[in-house]
């Protein structure tokens, strides 16, 4: 009896999948069931219709996308394997259709829009797997005025309660060999994802190379970002080349250009890029679970200019809504930080307070309390509950709540997980009334991983703490799903000044068009020793950064992080010029626009909090003189006040001007950057 009660519940989930697809809440139109004739591909239009993708559903399961009617993806295979021995997408037929459109908003109060439009038109492909043994599964496929995604649903069914994944078939075929921007680690997927995202060609990946998303490509038609979305109970999603089949389809994978030639040759033909997936640490393939079972979102961003993308929620509109009952307690605010970064680590009692104090002067909401506050992390020993007798922390709340500064508190990782510490430490954290805990070192992004994610956070909102991972994977709108996960590192971020050179002002302006598109990044901006590439030097202390002081302010307007933390010491902070901004900056928007922007060269960005507008730009090392029509600005007067590089910054860059004036929307005005500057610009109404 038990077992044809479970045969009638699996019976039931299958039918209800097949009609209803995973559908999300929201104002539904255009709903109509159909099962075209078995040759005729599936087409889905974006709202605006002027992004199609079209589905091949007899035969070989492949689909292609164009953009304004030029391909962008072409003629691309779809499919998983199964360790069983099953390939869903090698011969298929279509069963059914299920065709819907949505148009729907949500408030953000942690993003870059507050109001978030959410419209596409989405069909459910029910497929039968000719193949073997008839088996069904479905895909599901969004299309965005900004973008195209699809996802795999393993159905319940006889001979398939639950599977292992073996292989992601999934395909990115772009129809010539474009320039792209990818991000590769030496240690492949086993990775904390801070890397540069270095400009190529598709034909430079190998099919043994491991790059992490998002992959950046400049197609004819359009900007395309391959990214991921929804990472729940799955495996991380990278991407490597595919061998061509056929010399004359596809230019020899990792062919070698010479320098200064790889953007001025002709594109050649078609370069298909595949998806791979990391493996379970426990050698049950990439993704095991029981069936009915979804992937995440392989995400197509798409956009005429790169900056649309930067504009773009297509992530958190794919991304489960909130798992949180009432997320009221989750803000957004400014940390100071107590890190080995700006100098020695020095955990006692008076270097936390001094820190504290810092935040209380500048108006932040918070202050980490960084490693070592528990002892020497990362020993079976270590005990996230007993504080070192150096630190007195019920003085350090103490004199934090007389401030009206919360605390956070850094966390390794394995001591969080060993024996489930988490479990004593998150009500004792919320018993010291801690704002958030920042856990490091997981460096993974396996099914496994990415499921401790989801258990930990969900941990920590039950004790009203909110999460900053720290050697993490991309967030891929884990933030809308769970709000308390405010921030996330897996960026190449300012930490690396301190025994490098990497972070450069080529690689600051890229990662607005690359690592931001997945969702905020704890870069750790706010670093006062600027210095011009040719004068940086590493390995210094105090810790140097490239770039002049006006581009480092721009960083708090063009990076996102809900909860940002500066990186800098209280005695090269206070008193420093540009250092009233940061007294004022917002770390979350109502709106925001890209006026202007290419690619590792230049960024100018509005955005609006409240009735203030904030205007952010950067550059490389090209000194720019940049147009800005104030057109973002309502009617009226609006007074400005300009943080900006000084005469003397591509010398001097530490050397800062601030300028007032009256402005109106009608106005243009004309944004002088030094070499690696920037500025920033505060209107308020006159």
């Amino acid at each position: 009896m038990n077992d044809l009660i479970k045969r009638c519940t699996a019976a039931v989930a299958w039918l209800s999948l097949a009609l209803t697809a995973f559908a999300v809440p929201g104002a539904v139109t255009d709903v109509s069931d159909s099962t075209p004739p078995a040759m005729e591909p599936v087409k889905v239009l974006s709202p605006d219709g002027t992004i199609e993708a079209t589905i091949q559903v007899d035969g070989p399961l492949r689909y292609s996308v164009t953009v304004d009617g030029q391909p962008t993806i072409s003629d691309a295979r779809l499919g998983l394997k199964l360790h069983e021995g099953t390939t869903f997408g090698a011969d298929v037929e279509l069963l059914n259709s299920a065709s819907r459109g949505e148009d729907s908003t949500w408030e953000n109060p942690l993003g870059k829009q507050r109001e978030v439009r959410n419209q596409y038109r989405e069909s459910t492909l029910l497929l039968r797997e000719r193949s073997v043994k008839d088996r069904t599964f479905q895909l599901i496929v969004r299309v965005f005025d900004d973008g195209v995604a699809f996802r795999y649903v393993l159905l319940s069914q006889p001979g398939m309660r639950d599977f292992v994944l073996d292989e992601d078939l999934t395909e990115f075929r772009f129809p010539s060999d474009a320039t792209c921007y990818a991000g590769e680690h030496e240690n492949g997927m086993r990775s904390s994802q801070e890397w540069e995202f270095r400009q190529q060609r598709l034909s430079e990946i190998t099919p043994d190379a491991v790059k992490g998303l998002p992959v950046l490509v400049e197609t004819p038609a359009a900007w395309v970002a391959i990214a991921e979305a929804d990472l729940l109970d799955w495996s991380g999603m990278w991407i490597a080349g595919k061998p061509p089949e056929d010399a004359s389809e596809t230019v020899a994978a990792g062919a070698s250009m010479p320098d200064g030639e790889s953007s001025a040759r002709e594109p050649l033909s078609a370069v298909t890029l595949v998806a791979k997936l990391a493996p379970r640490l426990d050698g049950e393939g990439l993704v095991k679970a029981e069936t009915p079972h979804h992937s995440s979102w392989r995400v197509l961003m798409i956009g005429r200019q790169p900056g649309r993308l930067i504009e773009s929620d297509i992530i958190r509109n794919l991304s489960t809504p909130s798992k949180l009952a009432d997320s009221s307690w989750v803000q957004p605010g400014m940390m100071a930080w107590d890190h080995w970064w700006s100098g020695d680590t020095i955990m006692d009692t008076a270097t936390i307070k001094s820190y504290i104090q810092l935040a209380a002067d500048m108006d932040w909401e918070y202050q980490l309390i960084d490693w070592q506050w528990y002892g020497e992390p990362n020993k079976p020993e270590a005990d996230i509950t007993t504080v070192i007798p150096a630190l007195d922390m019920d003085e350090v709340r103490r004199f934090a709540a007389e401030k009206g500064v919360r605390l956070w508190l850094w966390l390794h990782s394995n001591d969080v997980d060993r024996d489930d510490a988490y479990k004593k430490a998150f009500p004792l954290y919320e018993k010291w009334g801690i704002a958030g805990v920042k856990i490091d070192f997981m460096d993974r992004d396996d099914q496994e991983m990415v499921n401790w994610y989801e258990k930990i956070t969900a941990a920590a909102a039950e004790h009203h703490l909110m999460v900053n991972f720290h050697g993490a994977f991309k967030t891929c709108g884990f933030d809308r799903t769970y709000p308390n996960q405010v921030t996330r590192e897996g960026i190449l971020g300012n930490e690396y000044n301190k025994w490098s050179d990497r972070v450069t002002p080529e690689h600051k302006l890229t990662l607005p068009f690359t690592r931001y598109l997945e969702g905020p990044a704890d870069f750790t901006p706010g670093g006062f020793l600027n210095r011009q590439p040719a004068q940086f030097k590493t390995n210094v202390k105090p810790t140097q950064v490239q770039g002049t002081r006006a581009g480092e302010l721009a960083l708090f307007v063009c990076y996102d992080s809900p909860v940002c933390c500066v990186c800098e010491h209280p005695d090269n902070l206070r008193g420093q010029p540009g250092a009233d901004l940061l007294k004022i900056v917002p770390t979350v928007w109502d709106e925001t626009h890209v006026l202007d922007g290419a690619v590792g060269e230049h960024l100018v960005m509005a955005r609006r909090s409240g009735d203030q507008w904030y205007l952010g730009a950067m550059t490389n090392r090209q000194p720019r003189a940049i147009p800005v029509k104030l057109d973002f600005l309502d009617r009226g007067r609006w007074k400005l006040k300009l943080w900006h590089d000084a005469d003397d910054s591509g010398e001097n860059a530490e050397h800062l001007a601030v300028d007032e004036k009256i402005v109106s929307a009608g106005d243009t005005i004309t944004l002088e950057l030094a070499p690696a500057g920037g500025c920033v610009g505060v209107f308020e109404r006159e």
